[in-house]
């Protein structure tokens, strides 16, 4: 068995998207083959209504799948198959663009104005681009929760892990999902498929998934007074942690515990034609996709 060590871990970035929400990018529009098949994830979180109200309006997406999972509020949604609905707390929506689709992704804060939520994109083979679109609505009692004798706990949205199997079925990467949270101080050894590509991104608390050995950080460069220094930093909220390859991982939860997605799949690898939204395998599919959303033959379906 060998210990899948960190390739890199970063600071989620603070971005504006859709018509000005405020949220934090935890990579995308960068190297598509690092994490392939998976191209972005957003972090859309905040307890001001002014910066989240205006939502995503209505916009294009083809050549890939998205995955939007609430943690707090709720998102509707609408499309150009017209399908509506609403998106609540531990809901998830798993979104197949293929050929074509236009939707638009409305949120709304909870009882206390707060709006927590993810949104992930993975990417379609060359021989799935062009399928017919499709949802799968999850609601949250239908995910499986494990609760492990030690207290940790994972929400399993797709994949198979702890002996259950996430409802999300039918996709291209064959991904695996999870929502996990380690207890304060707890040391954790969790299994990985090998072969595939895999990052966790924490979103509360801290942990150390270097070598776990006790809960002291792993080694990192911060620059300080415009000097760059090594220190040892556990890994805190809004951060992404890269793996290389391995067949498990280790975490060491910091004195608040700590709650991260594990996300992993097979990789594509496969050429990446990308514009916004559109990603497709040339540039030549690409520039067919743009003007076809000029001409108003974007939607097969």
């Amino acid at each position: 068995m060998s210990v899948r060590p960190i390739k890199r871990q970063s600071a989620a970035q603070p971005t504006l998207e859709g018509a000005g929400v405020h949220l934090s990018r935890a990579f995308g529009f960068g190297d598509p083959t690092e994490l392939d098949p998976f191209l972005l994830l957003d972090d859309f979180r905040n307890d001001e209504p002014d910066k989240y109200l205006k939502g995503f309006p209505w916009h294009p997406h083809r050549g890939i799948e998205t995955i939007t999972y609430i943690l707090e509020g709720s998102v509707e949604h609408g499309d150009s198959l017209g399908n509506v609905g609403n998106l609540g707390a531990g809901d998830v929506q798993w979104m197949t663009a293929g050929s074509g689709i236009m939707h638009q992704e409305m949120p709304k804060g909870d009882a206390r104005g707060r709006m927590h939520g993810f949104q992930l994109w993975a990417n379609l083979p060359s021989a799935d681009k062009m399928c017919a679109p499709r949802y799968q609505d999850v609601t949250a009692n239908d995910i499986p929760e494990v609760i492990e004798d030690d207290g940790s706990k994972a929400r399993i949205i797709c994949g198979d892990f702890w002996g259950q199997t996430g409802p999300v079925d039918g996709i291209a990467a064959d991904p695996r999902y999870i929502d996990i949270s380690i207890p304060p101080g707890m040391k954790k050894t969790i299994k990985m498929e090998v072969g595939r590509h895999a990052f966790a991104y924490i979103f509360a608390g801290s942990g150390d998934f270097a070598y776990a050995s006790k809960p002291t950080g792993v080694l990192v460069e911060k620059e300080f007074a415009g000097q760059e220094h090594s220190i040892r930093d556990m890994s805190g909220d809004r951060t992404l942690v890269v793996f290389d390859q391995g067949d498990e991982i280790t975490v060491q939860a910091g004195p608040a515990g700590v709650r991260f997605l594990l996300v992993s799949g097979a990789p594509i690898q496969e050429p990446v034609a990308w514009h916004g939204p559109i990603v497709m395998n040339t540039r030549e599919e690409l520039v067919q996709a743009v003007n076809e959303l000029q001409s108003g033959t974007f939607i097969k379906s």
